[in-house]
């Protein structure tokens, strides 16, 4: 016990214990009590007396975040040929771009430790007032069923897992997946859906875009009927001037009686139920936004001519987060299905005939179409689709019914009580929202609102006339009692329950013509696990299949799949965060907004930039908002017919397709021999068009894997010639202390926080692509229609929610304030040292690609394999399949290079993982010998045949014919006799599934079939 003394009176006693590692200083707020943790701690100690050392002697965040320890990390480094970590960084990394050593340290982002993290955060989230939140405009109180919360949403083994480009590991969330399309199909009643996109207002923006595409260009009107949602229509603004289409917003119905405008358009877009929860019937126009719970009750878009259908899925589950993460979905009609955008998971059969699932089309990959492509693929949600998957079986029909026919019903019975008191619906027809006119009752909406606050209820603000309120699944009888009294309160009624019953509460307020007949999810797997049991048993079932980083090493360039910690994905699921509507009144959400500013703050120290937009909801949303805001600021000064857009065949694949969706013509540039940028290239082409170039887009590190010297000279050829920089911050994991995107000459980048600030994939989504700008492009930064961001010539909103997927910048927050600034910079350092030993490993058995002066490689590395291609006729694929027999999933392939892997260890694995992923490719280059000396023949032999499942391994003695043993298909190192991940299927047919594309469950009697 420390007891106060001469050297610690009782004042510096306390101050130690409510300061120092837990509280600078006390404040209070409303009579209680507030801690607010202090980040410069040393100084603490200090002024206290007290022996910081002793307090550092403790574990750290970056010791559990780090995979090698320092005995580790030296023995890498000499087996590299260096002393020191500084020595080899300054061969790794230019010295043209350095920044100071203490640019970033522990003084500019002082670190906490996992307890402190979460004590602050418990701190923060208690400044969230905990309203609840009816405003509704496509926002709900959703009910996340807790085997669901907990066994995918909190499970690592569902949120560590990759995109599922490598089919054979990834079964389970592909059937997951399938079931998510076949949901969506089933109650749009559409042809084909998608397997998610990023939100609703964008999946808007795709819907737009591919109508003009249907319409090959040639109409370049859109229509859009005034029952939208406010952000969907500013999202549709920003994507509109991109592509060169003209809106038109107004009544739908009456509007196009206009025989002019008919045969301008391309789409029309409408809202069922609309903004105010009205209820139409549109007949047969074309695009249509809807609700899912709605279409439980109501007769479904594809029954009544919709093209293409889209909306959120986020109420089937998901937590509201402040504005997300959420699923949106999107489906079409058949003719339309080789157009629309995002992923598509397809039903096929792997090479023994049995069924299996993948991405299908993957030849529409922006990677592959580059400049060619009008949207961009990175825009999947796989978690959140994934949960929304889960409910609906979990539900299933009759419980989803049961569902809507209580939200709907709720709804009436509030209709006919308020109406008691003289508040007055303006629709007749509606399903879970109102719009209730107040003057009949109360002066203003504003006492309403009044009343509504003081029992903790938010409405949607409509106008001084008018509020808005919409029910959802989370209603019971408290939260109801409270939403009547807050209207009864605010006219001084006294009621009891009987009185206050409409005299029909059992009748339907949506028209007889527009109630659906038909029926929906009939498939088996949403009949059959509605009990806990049998869901908690279809879930592991399923997880079983999908190999993630619970097993083993990603090792995917330019995608850095590091280390999502546990304590950094705790905050996210506590109501103070997850039950959050992103409209509420900021004076709710002090909490969120203090996190918020703290990591933009962070974000701008760490980029070197000025001012930060966490709008962008992907990687994609971000290089898209950055070549928007470089366009406005271009306008601003006349220039507004800048369209060249310079991009080098080194940078990141989305690159070229998200300069087409600004509107801007792509111009390639050639890289050298060595991988590096052709500076005699760009200069020529940037003078060629130094009247009309708009932007560079840049890869730092080069995707090729190298740190690239002429990086600063390039940039300011092009700032030369009129045109801004675009540093495409996929690699900014090499960066962060030793050199930062403005020191490289740019004046815009983004981060992708799901890489190097490990917001976890989940699959394929979630992510966030925030932006960081110089100062002369803040005022342009990304504005919201509800919620007041952005700068004072900002452009129009590039996703739904205000701060995008809010809920998720928890995780980044939380990593950057538990690392500190020390830690970033040992985390890049590391990242860089593990690909460099990577790379020694592997030399002398494979061809590395690229590397600087210095023979080194930046955080991740290319191989090339075309050499077997001619030597033994095998491919990349061959490899990569055959790696999956090692339990480990196979490195980014056939890119930026068809014939090479791209590979990126991150700085989180350990000296022994990095050597186990070593030790795997060295004996898969042995057994490729053998396919060159004609050990084993070239059309089969293990790599050919790969991957070996169980049902390949259990083949009869008469069966087996193959040159190889069943030990070396299935065991071909020792280790892996007890840590074995087996593939679920054989190498699966793509050709196969493309040609016979089938997009849902498969029907009873398919299901019956491969059962027996």
């Amino acid at each position: 016990m420390l007891r106060a003394s001469d050297d610690y009176p009782v004042g510096k006693v306390k101050k130690v214990f409510f300061a120092a590692k837990v509280a600078r200083e006390m404040e209070r707020d409303n009579g209680r009590v507030r801690a607010v943790v202090g980040e410069d701690i040393n100084k603490e100690l200090a002024t206290a007396k007290l022996p910081a050392s002793l307090f550092s002697a403790l574990d750290t965040f970056t010791d559990r975040h780090i995979g090698p320890d320092n005995a580790e990390a030296a023995y890498m480094l000499s087996k590299l040929g260096y002393s020191s970590m500084d020595a080899f960084v300054d061969e790794a990394v230019p010295p043209k771009i350095r920044i100071p050593a203490d640019a970033i340290c522990d003084k500019a982002i002082g670190p906490l430790s996992e307890a402190e993290l979460l004590r602050r955060a418990k701190l923060l989230g208690a400044e969230n007032k905990p309203f609840k939140s009816y405003i509704g405009m496509g926002y709900h109180n959703a009910v996340v069923p807790p085997v669901i919360l907990r066994n995918v949403m909190e499970n690592p083994a569902w949120y560590t897992q990759y995109t599922p480009y490598q089919a054979e590991l990834a079964q389970g969330r592909l059937e997951s997946l399938i079931n998510y399309q076949t949901m969506i199909m089933s109650l749009t009643a559409m042809d084909i859906a998608n397997s998610s996109m990023l939100d609703e207002a964008t999946a808007a923006a795709e819907a737009m875009v591919m109508a003009l595409v249907a319409a090959n260009h040639k109409r370049k009107t859109f229509f859009v009927d005034n029952g939208v949602l406010p952000q969907t229509l500013a999202v549709l603004k920003t994507r509109a001037k991109g592509f060169g289409i003209r809106l038109v917003v107004g009544d739908a119905t009456a509007a196009l009686s206009d025989e002019k405008l008919r045969s301008e358009l391309c789409g029309v877009l409408l809202h069922y139920p609309d903004v105010d929860g009205q209820i139409k019937d549109f007949g047969k126009l074309a695009d249509s936004a809807t609700d899912l719970l709605a279409l439980t009750m109501l007769k479904p878009p594809g029954e009544w001519g919709a093209d293409i259908v889209f909306g959120n899925s986020a109420r089937f589950g998901v937590p509201a987060g402040y504005g997300g993460p959420h699923g949106a979905f999107f489906a079409c009609t058949d003719k339309l299905k080789r157009k629309m955008p995002g992923r598509i998971i397809g039903r096929s059969r792997d090479v023994q005939g049995l069924p299996a699932y993948r991405l299908a089309l993957q030849t529409r990959e922006q990677h592959i179409r580059r400049e060619k492509a009008t949207s961009n693929i990175c825009t999947s949600q796989a978690l959140l689709a994934n949960m929304a998957a889960m409910y609906a079986v979990y539900h299933g029909p009759e419980g989803l019914r049961r569902i809507g026919k209580k939200v709907h019903g709720l709804t009436q019975l509030l209709k006919g009580i308020v109406e008691r008191f003289g508040y007055r619906a303006i629709h007749e027809h509606f399903f879970d929202t109102l719009i209730l006119e107040v003057t009949g009752a109360v002066p203003s909406a504003q006492s309403l609102h009044a009343a509504a606050t003081k029992v903790g209820i938010n409405l949607r603000t409509v106008d001084d006339k008018h509020v808005g309120i919409t029910l959802d699944e989370s209603v019971g009888p408290v939260d109801f009692l409270r939403i009547v009294n807050a209207f009864s309160a605010s006219v001084g009624a006294q009621i009891t329950p009987t009185e206050s019953l409409p005299a029909q509460v059992h009748t339907s307020a949506i028209p007889e013509p527009l109630k659906r007949t038909s029926e929906y999810l009939p498939h088996p797997v949403f009949n059959k696990h509605h009990s806990e049991t049998e869901m908690l048993r279809y879930i592991y079932h399923l997880q079983s299949k999908d190999l993630s980083l619970v097993h083993s090493m990603t090792p995917l360039g330019s995608c850095t799949m590091k280390l999502n910690s546990t304590s950094s994905m705790i905050p996210l699921t506590w109501p103070e965060f997850g039950a959050v509507h992103p409209f509420s009144p900021l004076e709710q959400v002090k909490g969120y907004s203090k996190i918020i500013s703290e990591l933009e703050s962070d974000l701008c120290k760490i980029t070197g930039f000025h001012a930060c937009s966490l709008q962008p909801n992907s990687g994609a949303a971000g290089e898209y908002a950055g070549l928007c805001v470089i366009r406005a600021y271009h306008q601003s000064r006349g220039e507004g017919h800048r369209d060249i857009c310079l991009i080098p065949v080194s940078a990141h694949g989305t690159n070229p397709a998200s300069a087409v969706m600004a509107g801007l013509k792509v111009v390639p540039v050639k890289s050298l021999p060595d991988g590096s940028l052709d500076l005699a290239d760009l200069k020529e082409k940037a003078e060629k068009h130094k009247d009309n170039l708009a932007a560079l887009m840049i890869t730092y590190p080069s995707t090729f894997g190298v740190f690239e010297d002429g990086v600063f000279d390039a940039c300011q050829v092009v700032h030369n010639n009129g045109g801004q920089v675009y540093l495409d911050g996929a690699n900014l994991n090499a960066q962060i202390g030793l050199t930062n995107p403005a020191t490289c000459g740019g004046d815009v980048c983004h981060m992708n926080l799901h890489k190097t600030f490990a917001i976890p994939h989940g699959g394929g989504g979630p992510g966030m692509g925030p932006i960081c700008v110089a100062k002369h492009l803040a005022p342009f930064l990304p504005s919201h229609p509800v919620v007041s961001v952005g700068g004072d010539q900002a452009i129009d909103a590039v996703s739904a929610a205000p701060w995008g997927s809010a809920s998720i910048l928890l995780i980044s927050w939380a990593y950057i304030k538990m690392l500190g600034g020390q830690g970033l910079v040992d985390s890049s350092k590391m990242a860089l040292l593990s690909a460099n030993y990577m790379a020694h490993r592997l030399y002398g058995h494979y061809s590395l690609r690229y590397k600087n002066a210095n023979g080194r490689v930046a955080h991740e590395l290319l191989i090339d394999l075309a050499e077997f291609e001619k030597s033994a006729d095998l491919k990349v694929t061959d490899f990569a399949k055959r790696l999956q027999d090692y339990g480990f999933h196979p490195p980014t392939v056939s890119w930026p290079i068809s014939t090479c892997m791209l590979i990126e260890p991150t700085e989180s694995e350990s000296l022994e993982e990095i050597d186990r992923f070593c030790d795997a490719m060295i004996n898969i280059r042995r057994e490729a010998e053998e396919v060159i000396t004609g050990k084993q023949p070239r059309d089969n032999n293990v790599l050919k045949n790969a991957p070996h499942p169980i049902s390949v391994i259990a083949l009869s003695e008469d069966e087996w014919n193959r040159p190889y043993s069943r030990q070396q298909a299935a065991y071909p190192l020792p280790w892996l006799r007890e840590r074995k991940f087996w593939p679920s299927v054989s190498r699966v047919d793509d050709a196969y599934g493309d040609t016979n594309l089938i997009c849902d469950c498969p029907s009873v009697e398919e299901s019956a079939y491969v059962e027996t």
